[in-house]
């Protein structure tokens, strides 16, 4: 393609679509015809010149171009309550509901593996010496001791807001560095994984084994729920890296990645309330039985509404993925 006589031979169409678009008052009828024709020719044009004469400047010039008239032929569309609702009723549960085959697994072998975890450090004198001096770890496992005034050393909103962010950023990055096939997931998880393992190990070898899983079991349910379900997530969205399946890699890693996105707004929803647990309800003055009924209430209620509303969602269609007019189009693939 010889670029120079393109460009002569269709820049007045270009500027006529620019002038139409910068037109103040509303068009008639003809402009608005004439607009949608520049604008389909304009974009095919652009096409053109990517694939046959890629000239930067050019380029940069028609993509603005085009989106703009993208945006005056479609029009905008403005969030609502309905987006909100159909999002916390349909789209986030039904993405939690789809991943549920990576989020248990991922949920039972973390499990298990704090449990051996704890059972290894309580077991063995020398790794607990490994871990800290003995005189530290008395400080951090008797009566009164860290462990239990970590909940209330700050004030419960500020220590709840505290907790709130750092488990969110954390579920985040499960999420997003979830694309580079999985690896930094499993580290945060056995990151989170061996400090649980460690509080386990150290209060069993004190005796005081009860007394941790009273402040750790109120928020904890819900609040590892949900890293659970970002690495199981995250390791799904590495997981389409290898295999996109019948999908292009990249129409594959485009469907996956809106949903981990939209699964992120969900599960900081889902932190925020085991956050305000941990701060108001684990260092409270009720007695254990209640703390913990709180958070089996909590967990129980997260779940049912992911089994109930999101299996609902699934076998109507839903994904988790924004609407279909949100989307870029794309080619059909044979399956």
């Amino acid at each position: 393609m010889d670029l120079d006589v393109f460009v002569s031979a269709h820049r007045a169409e270009w500027d006529r679509l620019d002038d139409l678009l910068r037109r103040k008052r509303r068009l008639t009828g003809a402009e608005a015809d004439e607009l949608v024709t520049l604008y389909q020719r304009t974009a095919t044009h652009l096409s053109m010149i990517r694939s046959s004469a890629p000239d930067p400047g050019l380029i940069g010039r028609l993509t603005t171009l085009v989106a703009r008239a993208r945006s005056t032929v479609t029009g905008t569309r403005r969030a609502s309550w309905r987006d909100v609702s159909g999002f916390l009723l349909e789209g986030f549960p039904a993405a939690v509901y789809r991943a549920r085959h990576w989020w248990v697994p991922t949920a039972l072998v973390s499990t298990a593996l704090a449990a051996v975890l704890g059972w290894w450090i309580g077991t063995h004198p020398e790794v607990q010496a490994a871990i800290a001096a003995p005189e530290e770890l008395r400080r951090l496992t008797r009566p009164g001791g860290e462990y239990e005034t970590y909940y209330s050393s700050h004030p419960a909103a500020a220590f709840a807001a505290q907790v709130w962010t750092n488990n969110a950023q954390a579920a985040a990055m499960c999420l997003v560095l979830g694309v580079f096939l999985g690896l930094p997931v499993l580290w945060i998880l056995f990151q989170n994984m061996l400090n649980l393992g460690v509080g386990i190990g150290l209060m069993s070898s004190a005796g005081r084994l009860d007394t941790f899983l009273g402040l750790v079991l109120p928020h904890g349910l819900l609040e590892l729920t949900a890293v659970f379900v970002a690495a199981g997530t995250g390791m799904r969205l590495g997981w389409t890296v290898i295999d996109p399946g019948p999908r292009s890699r990249r129409t594959a890693l485009a469907d996956e990645g809106r949903a981990a996105v939209g699964m992120a707004l969900g599960l900081a929803l889902v932190l925020l309330v085991s956050g305000a647990i941990e701060g108001f309800v684990t260092p409270s003055s009720l007695p254990t039985w209640a703390r913990i009924g709180i958070g089996v209430v909590a967990e129980l209620a997260f779940l049912t509404y992911v089994h109930v509303l999101g299996g609902r969602a699934v076998r109507a269609g839903a994904t988790g993925d924004v609407a279909t007019e949100g989307r870029s189009a794309t080619v059909p693939t044979a399956a």
